[in-house]
């Protein structure tokens, strides 16, 4: 744990026991780059899931375990490589960093944090690369105590190419990374809307869950899931249409009625989750490679010509 100052990370993070010795800690607002985390607690050591973006909000999260146990973080989980996840694994100071093998290879690709000109300006701290040096294949299963604790990569492109959830079974709570997001739109440009939708509907729902921890926004229940399927169907509906009507995935964007998802969050993620799907629809391979930063620049395009707003 770490006791060096930092600047108060506002809004409040609140911390939630979701089930007995299992914590959700919860980032508002969820948007750009302030993501969930969550923990276990063991006789020997805690479990975390996910790290979070920056210096300060991660040593606001060690902090906030340091309230709850005396007991060091001795696990920490990946849930994907993206950056809210993963750059504050450095932090975790004799942690074991576990995550799927893509996770590792991909948080390499990324690299530090560096310029972010789609983005607001962001003090990300004194960042210091840690990529996941223990990876899997399928899954692997940690334990607190005699909490079985299951680790299982999706088997698919969804939120990215390398999504695991962390599964508890015995109390049926799921920590769902980024396939989830309660109150923000989801994002699809770096993984595959139609994977998500087979995921969500042949992995995550037969699970049961009755707790689910997203990888942003408040903690949920099962409705959730059929939420965010809502929207990736919506999604692909409207890159359907857009490509019969030969406009391009941001015309189509500033075109389409969000309906009820117009009140999520982050709603230029549209652009970019229209840019995967006609990708897909064009014969892409889910996960395949297409062009990043243009479709983050017609997102800047669809938000007036303004960065996205990120308060991380």
């Amino acid at each position: 744990m770490s006791s060096a100052p930092y600047d108060p990370v506002t809004p409040a993070p609140e911390l939630t026991e979701v089930s007995e010795g299992v914590f959700g800690y919860i980032q508002p607002d969820g948007t750009w780059w302030i993501n969930n985390t969550g923990f276990l607690v063991g006789s020997l050591g805690v479990i975390s899931v996910d790290a979070c973006s920056t210096e300060r909000r991660t040593r606001a999260y060690l902090d906030t375990i340091g309230t709850v146990t005396d007991r060091p973080v001795r696990t920490l989980i990946n849930t994907h490589h993206h950056g809210d996840h993963t750059f504050g694994n450095y932090l975790f100071r004799g942690a074991t960093v576990v995550a799927h093998e893509r996770t590792r290879q991909a948080v390499l690709d990324w690299g530090p944090p560096g310029g972010a000109p789609f983005w607001t300006p962001v003090d990300w701290g004194g960042i210091e690369l840690e990529p996941p040096f223990l990876t899997y294949t399928d899954g692997v299963t940690v334990w607190a105590d005699d909490l079985r604790c299951e680790v299982r990569h999706v088997g698919l492109a969804a939120h990215t190419t390398n999504d695991s959830i962390v599964w508890i079974p015995e109390r049926r709570v799921l920590f769902a990374g980024d396939l989830l997001f309660n109150g923000g739109t989801p994002f699809l440009l770096m993984g595959s809307v139609a994977g998500a939708i087979r995921v969500l509907e042949g992995v995550v729902a037969p699970l049961g869950a009755e707790t689910i921890v997203p990888g942003h926004g408040p903690v949920a229940g099962p409705a959730l899931i059929d939420d965010v399927l809502g929207y990736l169907r919506f999604v692909i509906e409207t890159a359907r249409a857009g490509l019969g009507a030969g406009v391009s995935p941001l015309e189509a964007a500033r075109e389409v009625d969000l309906g009820p998802y117009a009140e999520l969050s982050d709603r230029e993620r549209v652009v970019g989750n229209l840019h995967r799907a006609y990708a897909e629809l064009g014969g892409a391979e889910p996960g395949a490679p297409i062009d990043v930063a243009t479709a983050l620049s017609e997102m800047v395009d669809y938000n007036g010509g303004r960065p996205l707003t990120c308060l991380a």
